[in-house]
């Protein structure tokens, strides 16, 4: 029986902890009513644990079939890959909050010492810390609960033996999990036990049984015993969606990184529930990638507030389907039960700055609402284009964060046998972005959501000239110079539109890309698009350009880097 953690025994527990909840999938699927009975808990630990595996086995070879490394690794070091790999690919409402628990564990282990009982006992105590961190309102009855009950009779253990915490840990977590159904029955939930704290029991049973060196071999292998069972199309009713995408977030080593996660934690609790913000570790190009999970009834705010704080990318939507515990639902994109006819008529609005901008929206296909320099869209002309669109299916894409209540107030004024939903484009070019992947023959949710994955993974920017003298947060400015803005922030101040230009398409792509859009403003020089098209071709020549004469009346060039 082992006496320590070490880099092998982290490893046959993590390919232990996905055998076992492979096994255990269905009943725990068929546990899950909070937050929304959906019957897919099981299916998420499952494929939040498989990516964990992945993460773990990418960096695992020169090993031996038990799992001892050839390298001297440490168990700490593992166990980062671990929830790094769980919190990359974490999936649901369970699978981030298990993921954050994991991410929060190797900070209290030694980085060179043994893993011993009182060390694993402390790493249980900070997973619950970072767990409870991550979501935004914690509800007692659920995996935080039984963590911190874990973490709890894990300490009271009192021991360097780690055989002894290990199972002090299992046997509180499982007496905790047995007062669930009281916790959740409190809120009008059907008296059993919650899914994720099930789930958790599975994963701290896992690890007791490595510490017992009591794992069968094809599970310390990591050998799948079975693929997950796949996921159904749901029967029952649609109650919203759930949102997750990872954030990528420049880091500026001020408190401004820490206020601009905070704005996004409350923004998310306004537009929906069982939220959850959790970061990785710093990648190497100063940027901190987080992972959001939002249950919201509208795709759109839930995606802006990303936008605002970062760069969202790999969004994943899926509706949630309330199915009483009994079947999963889809998570794959597909037609759910209840999906309008995908012939059923479908249009695209969108509110654009310009007569330039407008015939380019209908040449593709859009109904464009022109809104005049220093004015606002009403509900009413809002309205009154999604009723000459003659559909009963439109997606509105406000194009201008200015004029998103707007929309939204014309979504919902909108005839009760019409289906609207808002996508919080905040730029033309992001609404270029989107109207490019529609398709009318998809199912109206799946359009909704290529759309809206398309428009936040396009970073826009905008050069403009100061009408005054002011103060940006790179500097005062004086009327007539010419700004550069990136997401609505000055970044640049310059004497020349073109060199300004150049410079900041040049830092879009230093982000990367392959795509970018420009679109001129009616104040462009004739010659700025040759000599943008030039400056692409020669230093980023990998780049797809589309260059447009938008005859926007303020912006002198509109950029979207995709």
């Amino acid at each position: 029986m082992p006496d320590r953690l070490d880099a092998g025994s982290v490893r046959r527990w993590c390919a232990a902890t996905l055998a076992a909840l492979r096994r255990e999938q269905r009943e725990i699927d068929a546990l899950n009513f909070f937050p929304v009975a959906d019957s897919d808990t099981g299916t998420n630990l499952v494929l939040t644990l498989q990516a964990a595996v992945e993460a773990v086995a990418a960096n695992g070879q020169g090993e031996s079939v038990r799992g001892e490394s050839a390298r001297g690794e440490s168990a700490r070091g593992v166990w980062k890959r671990m929830a790094r790999g769980a919190l990359l690919g974490a999936r649901g409402n369970s699978g981030m909050i298990v993921s954050q628990l994991l991410a929060g564990a190797p900070a209290a282990l030694p980085a060179d010492e043994p893993v011993r009982g009182r060390a694993l006992a402390a790493s249980l105590r900070a997973a619950v810390a970072a767990g409870y961190a991550a979501v935004a309102q914690p509800v007692e009855g659920t995996a935080l609960s039984v963590a911190a009950a874990a973490g709890r009779g894990a300490t009271a253990a009192d021991s360097d033996d780690l055989a002894v915490v290990s199972a002090a840990a299992l046997r509180a977590a499982a007496l905790a999990l047995e007062s669930t159904p009281a916790q959740l029955a409190a809120m009008g939930l059907p008296g059993v036990v919650d899914a994720g704290g099930r789930g958790l029991v599975v994963m701290l049973d896992a690890l007791d049984a490595v510490v017992r060196d009591d794992v069968p071999l094809l599970d310390a292998l990591g050998a799948p015993p079975a693929d997950p069972v796949n996921e159904q199309p749901a029967l029952g009713a649609q109650e919203g969606w759930e949102i997750q995408y990872l954030l990528d977030v420049p880091l500026n080593g001020s408190t401004g990184d820490d206020h601009r996660i905070a704005a996004l934690r409350t923004r998310l609790t306004e537009v929906g529930d069982s939220v959850v913000v959790a970061c990785a570790d710093p990648d190497d190009g100063g940027h901190a990638v987080w992972t959001v999970h939002v249950h919201a009834h509208d795709i759109g705010p839930a995606l802006e507030a990303g936008l605002v704080a970062g760069r969202p990318h790999q969004v994943v939507v899926t509706p949630l389907i309330v199915t009483g515990g009994l079947d999963e639902h889809d998570h794959s994109g597909h037609s759910s039960g209840g999906d309008p006819d995908p012939s059923a008529a479908r249009a695209v609005v969108a509110v654009v700055p310009g007569a330039g901008l407008a015939q380019l929206f209908a040449a593709e296909g859009a109904v464009p609402v022109e809104v005049a320099p220093g004015t606002f869209p009403t509900v009413g002309e809002l309205r009154a284009a999604i009723e000459r669109s003659g559909a009963t299916e439109v997606v509105l894409l406000p194009n201008d964060g200015a004029y998103a209540a707007v929309a939204e107030a014309a979504s919902a004024a909108a005839d009760a046998d019409c289906t609207v939903s808002v996508l919080h484009t905040r730029s033309p070019v992001q609404g270029i972005a989107a109207l490019a992947v529609a398709d009318g023959t998809r199912p109206f949710r799946n359009d909704v959501v290529a759309m809206a994955e398309a428009a936040a993974a396009t970073r826009w920017a905008e050069v403009t000239v100061a009408e005054e003298a002011g103060l940006t947060v790179v500097g005062p400015c004086r009327a007539g110079d010419v700004l550069g803005l990136v997401d609505g922030d000055v970044v640049a101040i310059g004497a020349d539109t073109e060199r300004v230009t150049r410079d900041l398409v040049d830092r879009l792509l230093n982000a990367g890309g392959e795509l970018v859009t420009v679109v001129l403003g009616s104040d462009a020089a004739p010659t700025l698009g040759d000599a943008l098209s030039a400056h692409l071709r020669a230093r980023w020549p990998f780049c797809e350009v589309h260059l447009f004469d938008g005859g926007q009346p303020r912006a002198v060039v509109l950029l979207g880097v995709e």
